[in-house]
Formats: structure tokens, sequence, C-alpha cells
């Protein structure tokens, strides 16, 4: 059946909600006509009772509404809309997305955390080379875990931590309290050590995706740009050591000394601690010495699947 050559890839996640329009060329080509990306918070204050809260459910919806007169501009335009840790961990989800429907007339789709990983995994492998190791995409409430055997994905798991639920549960979005930082990186260290079969992945490849991982690679690309210009993100490598180096200069300061460092958005100023504690934490447990950035992964995986005709949410 033929499919449509415009295709719009809403990403409902935890921290923010994007909009991707690509145009699908014959040769397999996708072309990017328009990218927006809205700072939502949906995940704020969820709290132990998993409840989305009015403020962040007004700011989504405004960003959507903005979403329909942008999709409304387009012919022929194929949308696929899916949430993520946010909505999937809601009690009021179906409230909150029967709304969403009621006032945008988006569709969508809550997919499972599985399901968000091997996402990421399709998004990854088709645009970077890996053969051994783990990716990793820390979101706003859950970060993702993927394990690479031979090229294909042999673990795929999700867990229930990400960056604003670290930063808000312990204290992390000015300046960090030592015992704070210490409970939320044992927090880390457990949730990890569940996973045993983490162990056999080390001093592997990892490959970093996540609004907060990319920061890390914006911060050290912009450090080390020649004649002004950064390198690109995607593929983009450094050192735990660098790394380390990074969040060391991060602690050492507050909210508004993390905005003022080129590469973090303001937007993110006050999470991206505690985001960046999942990937530190796999880099020490498993000695890893090096990390790969990606600017692919789940709005890409959806795009390659929906390209592949064999895209299924069952």
């Amino acid at each position: 059946m033929a499919k449509n050559n415009m295709l719009a890839v809403i990403d409902l996640g935890s921290n923010s909600v994007r909009l991707k329009i690509s145009e699908l060329m014959e040769d397999g080509e996708a072309i990017t006509k328009q990218y927006v990306k809205r700072y939502v918070r949906l995940s704020s204050e969820m709290g132990p009772e998993k409840l989305l809260k009015k403020e962040p459910m007004a700011r989504t919806l405004e960003a959507l509404h903005e979403f329909r007169k942008i999709c409304d501009g387009y012919d022929r335009l194929k949308i696929m809309a899916v949430a993520t840790a946010a909505v999937r961990q809601a009690k009021n989800q179906q409230e909150f997305l029967d709304q969403v429907k009621e006032e945008t007339g988006f569709d969508i789709k809550v997919i499972s955390g599985a399901q968000e990983a091997y996402l990421d995994y399709v998004g990854v492998s088709n645009t970077l080379p890996v053969n051994h190791g783990l990716i990793i995409d820390t979101g706003g409430a859950s970060m993702e875990l993927v394990a690479v055997d031979n090229g294909a994905a042999e673990e795929t798991i999700s867990i229930p931590m990400g960056s604003v639920i670290l930063s808000q549960r312990y204290h992390l979005g000015d300046q960090v309290n030592p015992a704070d930082l210490f409970d939320a990186m044992v927090e880390v260290d457990e949730a990890l050590s569940h996973q045993r079969w983490l162990s056999r992945f080390r001093q592997t490849n990892i490959v970093a995706l996540g609004g907060c991982n990319r920061a890390l690679a914006k911060i050290y690309r912009w450090r080390n740009a020649i004649d002004g210009k950064p390198a690109p993100i995607h593929g983009l490598t450094l050192t735990s050591e660098t790394a380390f180096g990074i969040m060391h200069e991060l602690l050492e300061t507050d909210r508004a000394g993390r905005a003022a460092i080129r590469g973090i958005n303001k937007e993110r100023a006050d999470v991206i601690v505690g985001g960046l504690l999942p990937l530190l934490a796999l880099m020490r447990q498993l000695a890893i010495d090096e990390v790969k950035f990606s600017n692919s992964g789940l709005r890409e995986g959806l795009l390659f699947k929906y390209r592949e005709q064999s895209l299924s949410f069952d």
C-alpha cells in the first residue's frame, strides 16, 4: 500500500514535546522539513501518587495546539504521535489523552518502556555502527537501556528514573547538597545493580542519547570548536575523564551558573545534574573509558520502522 511521502512524528516526553516533519524520498532519504521542541516538563511534581498535574498538562496542551497548526499547513501528512514515561506512568493517563484528542485531534499512542528502548536501538543502529555495547537514553521520567550484541538488540529495558524525577526528588536543581547527591547516586547505583546482565558489558562501548546526555556533548564540542565551528554531536566521542570533569564543574556551581555554560539550555539547567547520573554511573561501574553520542533515537526509530512498513504497537 502506498504511503504518504510526508511524515510527522510527535514525541511526547517527560521533559519536552517534539514535532519532526520529514519528507520521505524514493531513494530512502528522509529530509527534515520542520523540527519544533517545547519544554513542557510534563512529569513535574507527579509524586508517588503518579498523577499528571494541572499546570504541566496545560503547558503540554498549549504546545500540542501549536503543533496542530503546523501540521495543518501540510498536505498529505501522516501523523504518528507517541507518549513515553510520564504518560505511561500516570494514573490519570486516559483522562489526559482524551483531552488531547478532543482539543487537538492528535491520537497519541502510549508505548511501553521496552518499545521505547527498541525504537531507540533502531534509530541509533541505523545511523551509527554498534556491534557490541550499550545504548542509554535518559529522559525526564525514565531511562532506557539496550544491550547490543552482534548488532542485535539483546536486552531492551526501561527504568522509571530520569532527569526530572531525580532532580526534584533529591533537590539537585540549584546548589547541590552533598548528602542529597549521595542519596541520588545510591538510588541510581541500586537500580542498575538489579540489571545483572550489565556485567557482561564491562569495558565496552556505550552510546548516549537524551537531552541531558546530549547537553554534555554540546558543552564539550563548544569548548573544542575550531574557528568557532563546533563538531556535530552525532558520532562525537569524549573520554570518561572529560565527562567526570564536566560533571565536577556542574556541581561546583548553582542553577544560574549552569545555565550560563555554553551548551546547556536554560530550561535544562535545573535537571542536568540528575540527568547525567545514570550515564556516569554506568561508566564508573563498568569501567567504560569513552562515550559516543547519538542524535538519532526514538523519533528516527519510528521513521525507519514506518518506512519498512513494519511498525506495530501491538
